[in-house]
Formats: C-alpha cells, sequence, structure tokens
C-alpha cells in the first residue's frame, strides 16, 4: 500500500501549449507498471479550457466543483457540474473546462497506451468556446 499525502507533491501550471487561461495540475497518481492507470485533479478559472485532444484508451472525468462545459467534435457544447461522470472513448476528439464565468474542477483518469496517455491537437477558439 503506498499513500501519497496531500501537498506532497508540487501543483503545476497547465501549460499554455495545452490549456487556453488559468489552469492548475494536481497529479497524485501516475500508475507504475505493470499499472498503465494516470490521474490528476485539474482546476480551471472563469474562460479556461484545455486543446482540442484524444486519450488512446479513453478519459473519464469527474467534476468535483463549480460549473463547465465539456465537447466532443461534432457534438454540441454540454454543462457539466460535480457529480456528473463523463466519459470520452478512445480516440474520441474532445475539449473541457470552465464556462466563460465560472471555474470548475474535475478528476481526469486516463490509461497510458504504449506510453502515450494524450494527443493534444489545436486550441478550442473563442468562438468554438462561446458557442
Amino acid at each position: 500500500m503506498e499513500i501519497k499525502r496531500l501537498g506532497s507533491q508540487p501543483s503545476k501550471k497547465g501549460p499554455a501549449e495545452w490549456f487556453t487561461g488559468s489552469v492548475r495540475i494536481d497529479q497524485p497518481f501516475q500508475g507504475t507498471g505493470p499499472a498503465r492507470v494516470a490521474g490528476a485533479t485539474v482546476t480551471f478559472e472563469p474562460g479556461a479550457r484545455t486543446a482540442w485532444h484524444t486519450h488512446p484508451l479513453g478519459q473519464t472525468l469527474i467534476v468535483t466543483a463549480g460549473c463547465g462545459w465539456a465537447q466532443r467534435e461534432g457534438g454540441p457544447v454540454e454543462e457539466i457540474r460535480p457529480g456528473d461522470v463523463v466519459w470520452f472513448s478512445p480516440g474520441e476528439k474532445h475539449w473541457h473546462g470552465a464556462t466563460a464565468t465560472t471555474g470548475m474542477t474535475h478528476i481526469a483518469i486516463a490509461e497510458s497506451l504504449d506510453g502515450k496517455v494524450v494527443d493534444w491537437m489545436e486550441q478550442v477558439t473563442e468562438e468554438q468556446f462561446r458557442r
């Protein structure tokens, strides 16, 4: 058994090439082989969001605070709230983040395939974000 205590790992700022706006990432767990799971708590300030991206084995989001938006390519922007669980299928192009006026926090869980957890793509435009 391993326990990682709150605050034992520093928070990181979401890199500008993967996020728009102010984003904080806390990565409390990264699986070690043979496990492939990785997870992070991600906090988005109002207006902040991911770039478009995919996950080779899919991604689960568990919304823990605030109000956010998520969208898969070709689909509508969906509102997500605390308690909601969002699943993106393997290879499904999508983005997620806060609304324009409300911050949002979620736990993101994904598995790696051949050492890769995510494929980052282009930024979400203001037009796409504002619906």
